[in-house]
């Protein structure tokens, strides 16, 4: 074994994890998980037979079917906002309007817990933006971003003779007192 070779320090686990982290991180994955979970209640609630003791207690509406297409609906634009981001935005329209939609035509949007849930995932598969590339190391440069030869422009030699373009300071006190700057003709300082 050499000084090069890798450990294999990490488990199973936590390579899972860390794999898991990486693909929750790259999709708008709290906003699918909301919307998913806002269709089950939606979809549930109007084929469910509550029991109380003795008594049951059926929730069946006439619009059952629109519930059932509603909460499946939500769950694959839920399925959609995590293997299909790049229609984050027609997603997240359409779990907010049907949302808004289940309120009329499913027991309250699934007694407001499905509405609320789908909803919210909605907001968040619209204020969802992709992250930027980590940015590399100022030393490491490959390709054509290298640097050829020579200072950075930022680092050009100035000639002593001239001064700098610009003052760092542009209301420093000059030799009479007097701030830099320009004045405007009404005696203000500009600049």
């Amino acid at each position: 074994m050499s000084a090069e070779t890798p450990v294999q320090s990490t488990g199973t686990f936590t390579r899972l994890r860390l794999r898991f982290r990486d693909w929750r991180g790259a999709r708008p994955f709290w906003a699918g998980l909301f919307t998913l979970l806002g269709g089950i209640p939606i979809a549930y609630f109007p084929y469910a037979t509550l029991k109380l003791g003795h008594m049951s207690l059926a929730m069946a509406t006439t619009a059952g079917a629109g519930s059932l297409i509603i909460g499946v609906l939500l769950f694959t634009l839920g399925l959609t906002m995590w293997f299909q981001s790049a229609t984050r935005v027609f997603a997240g329209v359409a779990a907010i309007l049907l949302a808004l939609v289940s309120l009329v035509i499913s027991n309250i949007g699934g007694f407001l817990i499905g509405f609320l849930l789908a909803l919210i995932g909605g907001a968040l598969a619209l204020s969802w933006a992709p992250g930027e590339p980590p940015v590399e190391a100022e030393g490491e440069h490959h390709g054509a971003d290298a640097p050829t030869s020579g200072a950075a422009p930022d680092d050009a030699p100035q000639d002593p003779a001239t001064g700098p373009l610009f003052p760092a300071d542009p209301f420093e006190k000059g030799e009479g007192g007097e701030a830099g700057g320009v004045r405007a003709a009404g005696g203000h300082r500009v600049g």
